[in-house]
């Protein structure tokens, strides 16, 4: 779900086996990437993953680093990781969004080759598009409670909305 200049394309690692199945992303029961993208402000109302197309209309998309489903993301080997970061700078150089927001840390860090990078604005961007790594928000990240996502997103949130105004210059 991805379109030309978008404010955010936001980057899951991997599609869980249930994700899948049902074919929208981030739809597992338990799964705390659209209550974060409320809560911080990013839709003015909780969305289910069935209606993950109206994020086009508000500027935002959505695309994972791995296309392979699996039940988890520890499955997937470092040469995956690589190959879906090859592939999504390619992406992201062809769509040009303003941001690309990396929803795991480990996962950006192994796909990027930046092993000591951490959460939030990252120094190297993709072209003219700033990156953004915040925490995966899936149900199994027992690190991040709903709040903190929801603070974590919210800077993205504010961070893009101050972007938005300035013309791009990268």
């Amino acid at each position: 779900m991805i379109a030309p200049n978008l404010r955010v394309l936001f980057c899951g690692i991997n599609p869980g086996l249930y994700t899948a199945a049902v074919g929208h992303h981030f739809a597992r029961p338990g799964n705390r990437f659209w209550p974060a993208l409320y809560a911080s402000g990013f839709t003015d109302r909780l969305l289910s993953p069935f209606e993950e197309h109206e994020l086009l209309a508000r500027g935002y998309g959505i695309t994972n680093v791995v296309e392979r489903a699996t039940a988890t993301a520890a499955e997937l080997s470092p040469a995956e990781y690589v190959e879906g970061g090859r592939k999504l700078e390619a992406t992201v150089r062809r769509y040009r969004p303003m941001f690309l927001a990396v929803l795991g840390v480990g996962a950006y860090r192994t796909a990027f080759g930046r092993p000591k990078a951490a959460l939030g604005l990252q120094p190297e961007g993709i072209g003219e598009t700033s990156v953004w790594v915040l925490p995966n928000p899936s149900g199994l990240n027992a690190h991040y409670q709903p709040k903190d996502l929801a603070r974590m997103f919210k800077e993205l949130r504010l961070a893009t909305e101050a972007t938005a105004a300035r013309p791009r210059t990268r």
